[in-house]
């Protein structure tokens, strides 16, 4: 008889406040949610191996202090921390740890840089139980569905980059839907990736927006968004990103992905 394969466990988002200025830094908990999307990655990868990113995450089974995942990764807020604003004054940023749903409580270790020697050195942690009752774990119905734009297979043996959109309006829709193909179709004729296309899963989202395009507060312009997505970033006027990490998230998380990229109307 052949085995059974096993289902994907669910996913579990810890979405935390990193707070701080150019010389110190604080994190703490915001919530807990369990997201309608299954596992993505790859379960006979669970560790992070890589030493990349300006932080890491290990997430640690509580009784017996076996590893049970990690990952490296990069913030906003280190960013911000390099710019002039960061010496004079403190902001928090939203941040999220994505990890399979474990069995039993873990301890989630959040690790940055030692400036001294760039070892990674523990700066924070909390203990997480999946039996909580403060964990969200309805999350009502899609918003919209996703996009298959590039399908290669089971997205835990393939990496899934999800193409969120913002600023198209009902109308604008298959606009955002030929940008996203066209953005994946450009992707797969660059090494590496043409050669390992069969290795990615490409998916598309997004939800319709009021009024076309997005925010550009240096030019007096204003809009709603699917992302939080604008213009202006860090003072400055061609910087495009979301500050608003629980708004992509949430949309994000009707897909499965791994990595994300936003493509908007401007």
């Amino acid at each position: 008889l052949a085995a059974s394969v096993q289902p994907a466990p669910k996913t579990l988002r810890v979405d935390i406040q990193h707070s701080g200025d150019a010389t110190k830094e604080a994190f703490a908990l915001d919530r807990v949610i369990v997201e309608p999307m299954p596992w993505p990655g790859n379960p006979a990868r669970p560790l992070d191996g890589t030493n990349r990113g300006a932080n890491r995450f290990d997430v640690v089974d509580a009784a017996s202090g076996k590893l049970l995942y990690s990952r490296g990764y990069s913030t906003i807020f280190e960013e911000w921390r390099s710019t002039d604003e960061a010496a004079k004054l403190v902001r928090s940023f939203q941040e999220s740890l994505r990890f399979p749903m474990p069995a039993a409580p873990v301890e989630v270790r959040v690790y940055g840089r030692d400036p001294a020697n760039n070892a990674f050195v523990q700066r924070w942690s909390v203990p997480i139980d999946p039996s909580a009752l403060d964990i969200e774990r309805e999350q009502g119905n899609a918003p919209a569905q996703p996009i298959r734009i590039h399908y290669s297979g089971d997205p835990a043996t393939k990496v899934d980059l999800l193409i969120l959109g913002d600023g198209y309006t009902k109308e604008e829709l298959p606009k955002f839907e030929e940008k996203a193909r066209r953005m994946a179709a450009h992707l797969f004729t660059v090494s590496p990736f043409k050669e390992r296309a069969n290795d990615f899963n490409v998916w598309a989202l997004t939800v319709p927006v009021p009024a076309s395009g997005v925010s550009r507060p240096s030019t007096g312009q204003h809009r709603a968004s699917a992302t939080g997505l604008r213009y202006d970033i860090f003072g400055s006027e061609r910087y495009a990103l979301s500050l608003d990490n629980r708004k992509w998230r949430d949309l994000a998380m009707w897909a499965p992905y791994e990595f994300v990229e936003i493509v908007f109307n401007g």
